[in-house]
């Protein structure tokens, strides 16, 4: 699966999808677009767009696009390595259109 991983996404998040196509905005050189900009660049080349940006569902329509979004609940890295299996289970499972948010109670 092609996934774009958000400027507020730890990039070390992609050791945790070794058999998937893992790139950041940063390295699309979108880091400067807005949300609305973002998606619309994504769903041309992504699959998938992982964010920790809780207030996106509030801000864009995020059900029906043609790129699934996964919403991390934080951008702490040792909490998003602790779960990076469970993101990994996630992703695998990640249709079009689908709008996943993972909510984890700090360990």
């Amino acid at each position: 699966m092609k996934v774009l991983l958000d400027a507020c996404v730890p990039r070390p998040l992609r050791k945790f999808l070794p058999d998937d196509s893992v790139q950041t905005a940063q390295e699309m050189g979108w880091g400067q677009l807005k949300n609305g900009a973002l998606l619309r660049e994504a769903e041309i080349q992504f699959e998938a767009f992982i964010t920790t940006d809780q207030n996106l569902k509030y801000q864009q329509k995020v059900v029906g696009r043609k790129l699934a979004i996964l919403v991390l609940p934080t951008n702490d890295w040792p909490t998003i390595r602790s779960k990076g299996g469970e993101i990994a289970t996630t992703v695998a499972t990640l249709k079009a259109g689908d709008f996943v948010e993972l909510n984890w109670v700090n360990p």
